[in-house]
């Protein structure tokens, strides 16, 4: 099925989507959303609400102004390790084999993140049996770096339980840091070559100001709260990402792609609905961010919409902030 998917408007309204990684392959544009159920839920802090259980791939035509559903690519019965929630999910290709990254709580109620391999960027996928051994958390987001390393970045709070792993093991009970301490980054690790697991022990990015202090917890305009996303231009690596609980997307530059980043601004203001996530890819010489909201179901937080804009930069790197709809708020 095929919708409008330029001037605001949702880039398909026959079912609800969110989440959206953008991915070009053979020089098409494939978004790889979550994919929201039509029922009535009542909104917390654990995410409830949000009980996905199968994955569409969307792609674009040429001028990005029709998006094409190519229907189920995977479903939560044929994860062997999954109870439920699948999640912000992403993409990536490598020697033949598509890759989709997914989180979702195996059977303990525990996060994890896992892996289906596919010959075509459009699906069918087919799970591995089990999750990537050592992951943990929500939102996988892969950055192919041009030395082909292939790079997971991962975490979300909350619901995705990222401060229940500050030890290293998951403790139903721990809480975040307290309002004057670093804030929790976002987990980097490089892939193995197959692309299936973790060649090393997840690492804790930095994110800190223009002095190199770090973000501190109650800085809830700037710290990390979950949806990240690292993409790469003229030679610098941006880490984007949800603040949460302010309804922002914003981003911090770094020279590495392990970081430190350094803070730099908002790339988008709130939407309407509670959370906001994206992901900023380049097709034919342009930027996009995708993004998604709750304008479709009238501002349900459980149905969301996926929709896209222009992203500019300025002459120093900066990013220009997008105000998706003014009026509207």
């Amino acid at each position: 099925m095929t919708t409008n998917s330029r001037g605001g408007a949702p880039l398909v309204t026959h079912i609800y989507t969110a989440d959206p990684s953008a991915h070009v392959f053979d020089g098409k544009l494939y978004l790889y959303p979550s994919h929201d159920l039509d029922h009535e839920m009542t909104s917390n802090d654990n995410g409830d609400q949000y009980d996905m259980e199968d994955y569409h791939v969307l792609s674009l035509n040429e001028d990005l102004t029709q998006a094409l559903d190519h229907g189920e690519a995977l479903h939560l019965n044929d994860i062997p390790w999954a109870k439920k929630q699948l999640w912000a999910p992403d993409a990536a290709y490598k020697d033949g084999t598509y890759y989709l990254f997914f989180p979702a709580r195996d059977h303990d109620d525990v996060f994890r993140i896992g892996v289906a391999t596919g010959i075509s960027p459009q699906g069918p996928f087919r799970a591995e049996p089990s999750y990537i051994p050592g992951s943990y958390s929500i939102d996988p987001a892969v950055f192919v770096d041009d030395d082909g390393k292939a790079y997971v970045y991962f975490g979300g709070l909350w619901g995705g339980q990222l401060e229940k792993w500050q030890t290293g093991a998951f403790d139903p009970d721990a809480e975040g840091p307290s309002g004057g301490e670093p804030a929790l980054g976002p987990r980097i690790a490089e892939l193995e070559g197959d692309m299936l697991g973790f060649k090393e022990t997840p690492r804790e990015i930095r994110i800190v100001d223009e002095d190199g202090e770090p973000i501190r917890a109650g800085d809830e305009d700037r710290r990390y709260f979950e949806g990240p996303w690292v993409h790469k231009h003229e030679g610098r690596y941006y880490l984007s990402y949800s603040t949460g609980t302010t309804h922002k997307i914003v981003y911090a530059v770094g020279e590495d792609p392990y970081g430190p980043f350094t803070f730099k601004g908002t790339i988008l203001t709130p939407v309407i609905g509670w959370t906001t996530h994206h992901s900023i890819v380049r097709y034919r010489d342009k930027w996009y961010l995708f993004y998604h909201d709750s304008s479709l179901s009238g501002g349900a937080d459980n149905k969301r919409c996926v929709k896209m804009a222009e992203l500019h930069y300025e002459a120093d790197g900066s990013i220009r902030t997008i105000d998706p709809d003014p009026a509207a708020r």
